[in-house]
């Protein structure tokens, strides 16, 4: 059986014995997926990193993947999140390695498989949504001012500072903001 065929496990489509006693920021995520399809969270800059948004209900209500973007204003995240769960509603597909050019003005945003030995790091509202990893995760990579991505010769490395390559393994990931110190 395929991720598309597995049946949801979330905690609106599954009775859990302790959801009379959901967590009051669980019940907030309830609710604006019940009402949108999907909410994203928003974990602001701080003094340890940059911020970052991820969508929960994508996977639940339209069988998608959930979607993460990192090292952008949190709110400029979520608006471009909000952007392609619209347009994921309207029928466009989202998947692994696909370029859009639909979603920050002049630039393109590539979407990456992201490897699951992240998701505790940085999902937890989304796995205490879904009550069992693995589910499906895309993180949103934006490029430099010069469009450059990660993985192109001469890249800003700001954009390395700012955004992680969760598309590796952790262990295969530089030491950074992002990873804890060996």
């Amino acid at each position: 059986m395929n991720q598309a065929e597995s049946p949801c496990r979330c905690i609106l489509c599954h009775d859990y014995d302790d959801s009379a006693d959901l967590h009051p920021m669980e019940l907030t995520t309830i609710g604006h997926i019940q009402q949108h399809g999907w909410t994203v969270k928003m974990i602001p800059e701080d003094d340890e990193g940059p911020g970052w948004a991820y969508t929960v209900g994508l996977w639940h209500t339209l069988r998608l993947p959930e979607l993460a973007m990192f090292g952008l204003d949190v709110g400029l995240s979520k608006a471009c999140l909000n952007d392609l769960g619209t347009m994921a509603t309207n029928g466009v597909a989202l998947e692994a390695e696909q370029v859009r050019d639909d979603v920050i003005e002049r630039y393109p945003v590539h979407l990456k498989s992201i490897d699951y030995r992240w998701y505790k790091a940085f999902f937890g509202r989304a796995i205490a949504f879904y009550r069992r990893p693995p589910i499906p995760f895309l993180q949103v990579v934006w490029p430099d001012r010069q469009g450059r991505f990660h993985w192109d010769r001469g890249s800003d490395e700001q954009l390395h500072q700012r955004q992680p390559q969760l598309w590796k393994r952790p262990e295969d990931h530089p030491v950074g903001v992002w990873t804890q110190d060996p």
